[in-house]
């Protein structure tokens, strides 16, 4: 899937006040196959592209479009991951993750295809359990094993991880990017983490200023597994650093 995000700007009425906008004539391409980094400090709008992207809201001004078309709303081509767990409490795991494709009635050996991704995320022990008797690592991958069992040509995700443990956040993100490397969708990922982004991405877009616009666009070219502690890991954390640095001393030097 090819998306086209054109002279992007999205705001909110306020009464009694001039608009807030969020973001600001925001422009770029994302590559069919690409694993996209929407990354910058919590309240730049990150959310709020991803959401537009999703199709739950709509630009003030300039348009999105996906293999050509303009997004006027979700489709299921488009799948979401956020950041809590959003299973349905009494429905076990199995049902959860064939829950959305029954809805939409993509059927057609469903049952085989959430068995697949039930052993691909290590739960098919558990496809009996119920939300609550899972952790909250568990909850989550029921989650992305829901959000891909209908295989989205485009997978969203935002800051799916950040409320995990160090462990099971880096145990997951190896199983997304050997998910995406096989599946071959997608990938657009919002996150305030540069390690995250580093270790993730095959394109890192900065989000900075109020409102945000696009600081920087990062091409990472590197092979997985991506080591903290490798030299050109360390090469692409500093730049990226130094770029935020020189956004938010442009930010203070306007106020």
């Amino acid at each position: 899937m090819k998306i086209d995000i054109k002279k992007v700007t999205k705001s909110y009425k306020r009464p009694k006040k001039p608009d807030h906008i969020v973001l600001k004539n925001i422009s770029f391409s994302i590559e069919e196959g690409d694993f996209v980094i929407i990354l910058g400090e919590s309240g730049c709008g990150k959310t709020t592209l991803l959401n537009l992207l999703a199709g739950l809201e709509k630009p003030s001004s300039g348009a999105i479009h996906v293999d050509g078309r303009e997004i006027k709303g979700i489709h299921p081509s488009r799948s979401m991951l956020f950041q809590q767990p959003a299973l349905i409490p009494w429905l076990n795991v199995k049902e959860n993750v064939a829950y959305g494709c029954k809805i939409r009635g993509d059927i057609k050996e469903l049952d085989y295809r959430v068995n697949q991704f039930l052993e691909i995320m290590g739960l098919a022990g558990f496809s009996d359990s119920k939300p609550g008797q899972l952790s909250l690592g568990m909850a989550q991958r029921v989650c992305l094993a829901r959000a891909l069992v209908g295989h989205p040509s485009a997978l969203l995700l935002d800051e799916p991880f950040a409320s995990l443990d160090t462990f099971t956040q880096a145990h997951i993100q190896e199983e997304l990017v050997n998910l995406w490397l096989s599946e071959k969708f997608t990938a657009v990922f919002v996150t305030h983490d540069i390690d995250e982004a580093i270790r993730l991405g095959t394109k890192i877009i900065l989000l900075a200023g109020e409102p945000a616009d696009i600081t920087d666009i990062f091409e990472i070219n590197e092979e997985y597994p991506r080591e903290r502690n490798h030299i050109r890991f360390k090469e692409i954390r500093v730049k990226i650093l130094e770029r935020f640095k020189n956004a938010y001393l442009a930010k203070r030097s306007v106020l």
